[in-house]
């Protein structure tokens, strides 16, 4: 990229044609052409550029969706990124396109719950086992390989833990036993942390949070080594996993403004996190603190960090916790986060999944916070006034 991000992100597409600074939504099912040499034309430029939008069929994709796939390609710096209709949706493309029966997968242990869900249960009736390892420990993805395994997935951080790993440790066990890595990057996006650049083979980006970034359309994006890329363009095509082109449109729209926003829920973020960490009885699950543990291994790969923090919240009365919740004014109570608004959870043991490395003692309780881009002076008042419920 001969440009920063930053001016990449407002220059992705002009459209001098129609004289639009945005690019045109182009709906379609049907691909008409001049004539069937055409459309043979068209196929003979797809198998030999599967990558240069020469689509036959609207399933295929279209120009609006096209113009997305070139912008994610150059922001995450990957061989290809494919799109899907949801988040998880590219979690579940990861998964079809490596794995087969009889094969074993390694995961963290704090991951979305979806995808435990998936991986934990829905695979074995596929035959494809589930191991999870611990990211304060990596020694346990040694002992949990066998000749068997094909797939490292790695979320970072944990999902509601927020643990962060040497994830250059792990991508070298894994190219010296030659089997394929992935990372659910939503946490950061490619503009904090480029995967594909250090050595993943596939990164995967919920759409729907911090590219779109308001909270009004759902979408996914995966972006492959070309290692990997014949194998995932095979599985979607045999899926249908693909993003309409409104959802596209929408999503390139939040993009042009990926920067500013990211920087901003960083700087709303910190000042939470640093206020919340004078407080005795929470521990903030942020990458602000030079001295611990997660902070140097953020600062090992990550340019910045996003919006997203949890608080291990200690009190004898659990039902404190929920009070504290649900006195907050200017965090909304639902799931998702990366939108323009903060958001709070209050996450239940159970909702963590069956998770077997969980560091929680008796009367430890999880919070999740999404910090909007709301002023942050509002969002320390507010909390303040709700740390009072907490016994």
């Amino acid at each position: 990229m001969d440009r920063s991000i930053k001016t990449f992100l407002k220059h992705t597409y002009k459209d001098f044609k129609t004289r639009s600074v945005n690019p045109p939504l182009i709906r379609t099912s049907t691909m008409v052409f001049k004539s069937m040499s055409d459309l043979r034309q068209v196929q003979r430029k797809n198998i030999k550029n599967p990558r240069g939008g020469h689509f036959e069929y609207g399933r295929q994709g279209t120009g609006t969706t096209f113009e997305l796939e070139k912008i994610l390609t150059n922001l995450e710096e990957s061989y290809h990124t494919f799109l899907t209709p949801t988040g998880f949706g590219s979690v579940f493309l990861c998964l079809f396109s490596i794995l087969r029966p009889s094969d074993e997968i390694i995961i963290a242990d704090p991951l979305y719950s979806p995808t435990r869900i998936l991986t934990e249960d829905y695979l074995k009736e596929f035959n494809i086992n589930a191991k999870f390892y611990d990211p304060n420990n990596l020694d346990t993805i040694k002992k949990n390989f066998t000749n068997k395994t094909k797939l490292i997935y790695v979320e970072n951080p944990g999902s509601n833990t927020f643990e962060f790993q040497d994830l250059g440790k792990i991508i070298s066990f894994a190219k010296k036993k030659k089997i394929l890595t992935a990372i659910d990057n939503t946490w950061a996006t490619p503009y904090f942390l480029k995967p594909i650049k250090i050595g993943f083979d596939l990164s995967i980006v919920s759409a729907t949070k911090y590219y779109s970034g308001h909270s009004d359309v759902m979408g996914g994006s995966l972006a492959v080594s070309k290692r990997v890329f014949k194998r995932v363009i095979r599985a979607q095509n045999m899926t249908g996993l693909r993003l309409s082109p409104d959802d596209a449109y929408f999503i390139m729209r939040g993009i042009r403004t990926l920067d500013v926003r990211l920087e901003k829920h960083q700087d709303n973020a910190i000042k939470i996190a640093k206020f919340l960490s004078k407080k005795k009885n929470i521990e903030v699950l942020y990458p602000f603190k030079k001295n611990k543990k997660n902070y140097k291994f953020w600062k090992k790969y990550y340019s910045g960090s996003s919006g997203l923090m949890g608080l291990k919240i200690k009190v004898k009365n659990k039902k404190s916790v929920d009070r504290f919740v649900n006195s907050l004014k200017l965090f909304g109570h639902g799931y998702s986060w990366g939108g323009y608004e903060s958001l709070a959870l209050h996450q239940e043991i159970n909702e963590q999944g069956n998770r077997k490395y969980l560091n929680l003692d008796k009367n430890e309780y999880i919070v999740r916070l999404h910090v909007g881009l709301e002023d942050p002076k509002d969002l320390i008042k507010d909390i303040s006034n709700s740390l009072k419920f907490l016994k």
